[in-house]
């Protein structure tokens, strides 16, 4: 085969087809094989459904004799590599991208969705239909037949497994759930299939999901996916290969926040491996509306994130195929908010899997290669360890080009440092302050009780509920705090009335984040992170008493006593970060930039007499662009007022650039023996006292006590990379995480949303109405339309073309929105009569003008100005008087 082409695949030829005649057609009966049913039986068990087919033959063994799907990717369709056995790698074979020719007819946009979704309801006019009893008479759980290239696609190895049921591999399971999260349970009709086959669940893995593009979603879910693989193929362990197969052991669960929001590209990746479909889902059941939309599905399927198709391949080495994965999918009908996505995950799910770690991650986030496992093993390996989090870094992209970006760098430097020395110090405490969501773990047991119920104070959907405990009866104190949830979660967990729990760092599991490129994206990130992190900290400090109650000794006892006098430090530090920053560039800049007679300093860098002109021309741009940021703050949005937030950072990191040569230039005088330097001819205890005292000593001691520990600490952890690729972008950036991002923040502590969001494409999904079997009133039943096999596969061609297209990123649009305008304007009025007034000021009073003023003391400019003002405002009375009289007479 041609290496220079992208060779395309007809999808009869997935793995585990058999090579049959193309030109054959497929029986009449072929679908009635696939139909199930779910009969309710009185009772919370589910009730296992049976096949409605003449044909008593296992689905699992491939098509029948002489049938095959024909349809195919692109027209130029060459054999496959994978029957043959010729290609030899699991690169080559199972990673090989699948070509996709000829422009798409059907669109991929919402009104596409929309459609596909109404052709879904139009399904009853045009099959034969089937009916569908409903559990308990109220719960509607449907199985569906999935494409044929995805049933054929699991390895004969795992139909044989203990505990394996061949519907799980041929039907994707679709409940509509009408209640709230509290409600799913057992008793009310609702299962799940892990649950159902009677299976132990260890891992229950969450990707929570707001509006992330396919890409970023499929970096997650491959990244899981392979992590799993990692597990399976464990050799020597104690436990994972105890008591049936490893893969039946985890589950994965992927919770979309709302329908509308959702990218629906992200849908058709999801529908390419199997945990998905089309025109199934239901708007309402008789009336009752659907909260969440919930499909199951066992698969092997898995899509990269450069849209190539990742399947099983049959040959010598079977460990390096992805194991069968157990996944859960919930899509929300609306948005609801992240903490609600919590709640499906730990009171629907988890009250019914019952698993023993849950594992925390946002879509977009990728886990490093065995990340899983090692979060997993320090559960295992610690009885009273209650929750855990791995090493986020930043996304870099292709050969770090992101780097180049002063806002990635200074975050991948921020969170570097965070994994250097604050997150281990935390974990020796026992408490680490936030286990951020992007990527935790949690001990379910550990968190049930209290933790989740403070932790969902937070949700809105259950303000009604909770009333003045709930999310709309707090005041805007606790409500920021619930912006930083994770950390309510940790510190209840630590503090938990009558158990040790504790929390820890594991620096074996990795995990890459997108994170913001741009000032709009950056200040709203940091906005909720700084108000949220400062609510919640201020939180444990004063319920800190509460760890009283709690099952700890008396050696974590004291050190979180420790602890919380650093965080007291901290807080303290961080409250007056404002004030201590511009003393500090002040007190730099008079020091090196001031003349002095009492020990011989001459201004520098520009000498005696323009030094103290430039430092204090820099002194007041500093306050004109410190008081630039409280009024954009106050009135105008990050996104109307790129150009001004882009200009305040680059001119306070020219500010930090300035401040670092002449805290360099400072030090240098101390070790070369000038006006500055420190006292070296009274011995060891004259040069101590006068490190401590002097001011080239203190700032000796500031730089190397942080700069210095990065550095020493960075390679100590043998991870020094950041200090030479990102430390430039983290240092010059500190002002502005003072001066630009807490001053947004603290402008905006009341911007606390948490309405829902709801959308008008949820109408496009068709309703479910029942219907009662004669002379029963609990005996419901809706009629599903009875969709042929071949129809299945000819939708799943399209949904293969769509998911694999290769993915365009949205352009947005730079035009200002109308508001913005007239917000920017009043901004730029101002600031432009507020500085020009501040400016006139500084010219007549400030004494250090004198060489830009035509005479040499203020006194002076005061004098003539007030000479000017006098005559000016007696000129125009005059004038006024002299024309008014001129009109009258």
């Amino acid at each position: 085969m041609d290496q220079g082409t992208n060779p395309s695949y007809p999808l009869s030829l997935y793995p585990g087809t058999r090579e049959t005649n193309q030109n054959t057609t497929p029986p009449a009966n072929e679908d009635d094989r696939f139909l199930r049913v779910h009969e309710p039986n009185g009772s919370s068990d589910f009730h296992e459904p049976s096949y409605y087919s003449s044909a008593a033959n296992n689905p699992l063994t491939g098509p029948p004799r002489g049938y095959s799907l024909v349809e195919q990717y692109a027209e130029d369709c060459q054999p496959n590599p994978f029957v043959d056995g010729s290609q030899k790698t699991y690169q080559e074979q199972a990673r090989r991208p699948i070509s996709i020719s000829g422009e798409i007819q059907e669109t991929t946009s919402v009104v596409g969705w929309q459609q596909r979704q109404e052709r879904g309801a139009s399904r009853l006019r045009r099959y034969p239909t089937r009916r569908i009893n409903l559990i308990q008479g109220t719960v509607l759980s449907v199985d569906y037949p999935v494409p044929s290239p995805i049933r054929n696609a699991v390895e004969p190895r795992y139909l044989n497994d203990s505990g394996s049921s061949p519907e799980e591999f041929t039907h994707l399971r679709y409940t509509a759930a009408t209640c709230d999260p509290d409600e799913f349970t057992l008793s009310n009709g609702y299962n799940l299939r892990a649950a159902m086959y009677n299976r132990y669940t260890e891992m229950l893995i969450a990707i929570t999901y707001y509006n992330e593009d396919k890409v970023l979603t499929a970096r997650t879910l491959h990244g899981v996916m392979q992590n799993i693989r990692d597990i399976v193929n464990l050799k020597k362990t104690e436990f994972w290969n105890k008591g049936g197969p490893a893969w039946q052991k985890i589950v994965v669960c992927l919770v979309f926040d709302g329908i509308g929001p959702c990218d629906k590209e992200t849908l058709d990746v999801l529908a390419t491996v199997g945990i998905y479909q089309d025109g199934i889902m239901k708007r309402d059941v008789d009336g009752r509306e659907t909260v969440a939309h919930i499909f199951e599905y066992t698969t092997q399927l898995s899509v990269t994130p450069s849209q190539e198709l990742v399947r099983p391949v049959m040959n010598d080495q079977p460990a390096r195929n992805l194991p069968p994965v157990q996944m859960i999918f919930c899509l929300k009908q609306q948005n609801s908010k992240k903490i609600n996505s919590h709640r499906w995950l730990f009171n629907a799910f988890g009250r019914i899997l019952n698993p023993e770690v849950c594992i925390l991650i946002d879509a977009g986030t990728k886990p490093g290669p065995k990340s899983l496992l090692a979060l997993w093993e320090a559960f295992y390996n610690d009885k009273n360890l209650g929750g855990a989090c791995g090493e986020i870094h930043a996304l870099l992209g292709k050969r770090w080009e992101k780097v180049l970006n002063p806002i990635v760098a200074a975050q991948n430097f921020e969170y570097k440092i965070s994994n250097i020395l604050d997150k281990p110090l935390e974990s020796v405490f026992g408490y680490v302050s936030v286990l951020p969501g992007a990527f935790s773990a949690y001990r379910y047991r550990a968190i049930m009780g209290r933790p989740l119920e403070q932790y969902f104070h937070g949700d809105h959907t259950l303000s009604a509920r909770l009333g003045r405990k709930g999310i709309e009866g707090m005041n805007i104190f606790k409500k920021n705090m619930f912006l930083a949830e994770d950390r309510i979660l940790c510190f209840e967990l630590v503090a938990k009335a009558g158990y040790s729990w504790h929390l820890t760092y594991v620096k074996a599991s990795k995990g890459e984040t997108d994170v913001p490129e741009a000032p709009p994206e950056f200040l709203g990130q940091r906005r909720r992170w700084l108000n949220g992190s400062f609510a919640a900290g201020l939180y444990s400090i004063v319920h800190f008493t509460r760890i009283y109650k709690s099952g700890h000794n008396l050696l974590r006892l004291a050190w979180l006593h420790v602890q919380l006098i650093y965080n007291l430090i901290q807080l303290a530090m961080t409250w007056f970060s404002l004030a201590s920053y511009w003393l500090t560039t002040a007190v730099i800049m008079d020091i090196v930039g001031v003349p002095s007679t009492t020990n011989k300093n001459r201004g520098w860098p520009f000498g005696n007499d323009m030094t103290p002109v430039f430092n204090n021309v820099i002194k007041a741009l500093y306050i004109t662009f410190l008081i630039q940021q409280y009024v954009l703050a106050l009135g105008n949005r990050p996104k109307g007022s790129k150009f001004a937030y882009l200009l305040a950072l680059v001119f306070f990191a020219i500010v930090q650039l300035y401040i670092l040569v002449l805290s360099f230039y400072l030090v240098a005088q101390a070790f070369s023996g000038g006006s500055l330097g420190l006292e070296t001819g009274n011995g060891f205890g004259g040069f101590m006292s006068s490190l401590f005292t002097s001011t080239s000593g203190l700032v000796l001691i500031a730089l190397v006590s942080t700069y210095g520990i990065y550095v020493i600490a960075s390679i100590l952890y043998a991870d020094p990379w950041h200090m030479i690729t990102s430390s430039w972008a983290y240092f010059l950036g500190m002002p502005s995480s003072i001066n630009v991002l807490m001053v947004y923040a603290f402008c905006n502590w009341h911007d606390v949303s948490w309405g829902t969001k709801g959308s008008d494409q949820v109408s496009a999904l068709p309703s479910a109405q029942t219907h009662s079997a004669p002379g029963s009133s609990t005996n419901n039943f809706v009629e599903e339309a009875d969709q042929p096999q071949v129809d299945i596969d000819s939708e799943f061609e399209k949904t293969v073309r769509r998911a694999l297209k290769p993915f365009q990123a949205p352009v947005e649009e730079e035009k200002m929105d109308l508001s913005d305008s007239y917000k920017t304007f009043r901004t730029n009025l101002v600031l432009l009569w507020s500085l020009s007034n501040a400016l006139l000021v500084l010219l007549i009073n400030n004494a250090s003008v004198r060489n830009l003023c035509l005479t040499s003391t203020s006194t002076t400019r005061t004098a003539w100005y007030f000479k000017v003002i006098l005559l000016v405002t007696s000129g125009l009375s005059i004038f006024r008087f002299l024309e008014s009289n001129v009109v009258s007479w």
